[in-house]
């Protein structure tokens, strides 16, 4: 082609988008990215970022109202929703603040506007707020582009988001009030977070889930120890349960579902939370004029993020798999280290830490019980789980779960699956054990600082290496 605009045209700068950015310039290429909000995309402003700040205030909320059982007079006055959101978006904005310093200061060309491809390897971008001096269209084109469009929330056909009765998780962390009463709709990670942030400010809370338990994508003994979890917490949950129909009553919402037995029930509450699942942003954007492959608007790319089309890769939520910041990031990385000629190693999809931030986490990597079975066999399969009763900081902390470990019998560890309070900070251990392919007997002699919840990995280990120090199953 003749001579580009850039050696790198990234359309997106979302966690993928901009971490491709960064280590592209790194590496002493050009590169031009395409955004039409803001620089940090849906993590940073109305995703990961802002909805973990909510959680740490039901956090806070929670240890408030339960002082008393660790020794401590305190009462919980209430919520202030205000000095809530004031407190996330200091977060927000000071993680912004740092990240466009970042990308000023390496020389990346931030292009504000719509961009979409008209090109194999052009993009056109308009003005998103035209201003009477610049109102025209420009074309940029770059030696390769990288689609990072990102994704948006679902809902369901005939279901109308009005953002003030029926929301998005957009529209919940813009609230400003605790509701009295709320429906999720979906059980997923998403729902659980908001149930779970919620319920500590004092909502009454129900979450409907077609599918037949919460967080279904984890192994099935972490989901069962979120809902008993929940279930003590006083979070209603109906599995197996369809959603049929929304109205709107004088005072909120009256949604209708269906029953086990064909029948239906109604669920009234001020608010319906529509939380199943994100869609990718790919529609409009000329991704399929210019002949790249989509599947179910996803777009389809090789191990290396490579799509169809020579020279265009695609990172993040539009890729089919885990629709996860972290993902993203590391594919952007990959894919600028791809384009520079390094010739990295592809990102593997079964080592990405998952976790949900609700009360109590629920954290894991690699795979779970059923599907090592599956791939492996019964016989080939060993599993123990570690229960954190025996682990001195878990008791000091006042929470209750675990740590489930799944190997192939005589080999490494493939799956480590984890429930309680904070266990997603002990999930970058268990990604460096399976990610190293680790074995039991590797780990078990590794000493853990005492007393923390890392030592319940620690012990696990020891447990399934055949050195158990306490009880487990």
């Amino acid at each position: 082609m003749a001579e580009a605009d850039y050696d790198v045209l990234i359309l997106g700068a979302g966690s993928g988008g901009y971490a491709c950015a960064l280590r592209a310039a790194q590496l002493g290429l050009s590169v031009g990215l395409v955004e039409k909000g803001k620089v940090g995309g849906t993590c940073l402003h109305i995703g990961c970022i802002p909805t973990k700040a909510l959680l740490h205030a039901a956090e806070v909320a929670d240890s408030a109202r339960e002082a008393e059982q660790f020794g401590v007079r305190a009462t919980l006055e209430g919520v202030d929703m205000a000095g809530v959101n004031s407190y996330r978006d200091g977060v927000v904005s000071r993680l912004f603040k740092g990240l466009t310093g970042l990308v000023s200061s390496r020389g990346i060309e931030v292009i504000e506007g719509e961009g979409r491809l008209t090109g194999p390897r052009q993009v056109t971008v308009a003005p998103t707020t035209p201003s009477s001096e610049d109102t025209s269209e420009k074309t940029y084109t770059g030696r390769h582009v990288v689609l990072a469009s990102g994704s948006f929330s679902r809902t369901l056909p005939g279901l109308e988001v009005d953002g003030e009765r029926v929301l998005t998780s957009e529209h919940a962390l813009r609230l400003d009030r605790v509701p009295r009463s709320v429906v999720v709709l979906g059980g997923g990670v998403i729902g659980c977070e908001f149930a779970s942030a919620w319920r500590s400010f004092g909502a009454d809370v129900t979450i409907v889930e077609a599918l037949p338990r919460l967080v279904a994508a984890v192994d099935e003994a972490s989901s069962k120890a979120l809902e008993r979890a929940f279930r003590k917490r006083g979070i209603a949950f109906r599995t197996g349960t369809r959603f049929q129909s929304v109205a709107h009553t004088d005072d909120g919402v009256a949604v209708t579902v269906e029953t086990g037995d064909g029948g239906h029930d109604v669920v009234e509450a001020e608010l319906l939370l529509v939380a199943v699942g994100r869609g990718p942003v790919t529609d409009g954007l000329g991704y399929e004029e210019q002949g790249i492959a989509l599947d179910r608007g996803f777009v389809r790319t090789d191990e290396r993020c490579r799509t169809n089309v020579e020279g265009v890769y695609a990172v993040g939520d539009i890729v089919p798999g885990l629709q996860l910041a972290h993902r993203g990031f590391q594919q952007g990385i990959f894919v600028a280290e791809d384009i520079a000629g390094l010739g990295p190693q592809p990102v593997d999809e079964t080592a990405i830490p998952r976790v949900t931030y609700s009360r109590p986490e629920v954290a894991s990597v690699g795979i779970d019980e059923r599907t090592a079975v599956e791939q492996y066999g019964a016989d080939a399969v060993e599993s123990l789980t570690y229960d954190l009763a025996g682990n001195g900081k878990s008791q000091i902390l006042k929470t209750a779960g675990f740590v489930k470990l799944v190997r192939r019998k005589d080999g490494p560890v493939v799956g480590v699956h984890m429930v309680g309070d904070r266990v997603g900070e002990l999930i970058g251990e268990a990604q460096l054990i399976h990610g190293w392919e680790g074995y039991p007997e590797d780990v078990a002699p590794l000493v853990h600082a005492h007393p923390t919840q890392n030592e319940a990995l620690g012990e696990a280990h020891l447990a399934l290496a055949g050195k158990p120090l306490h009880a487990h199953s």
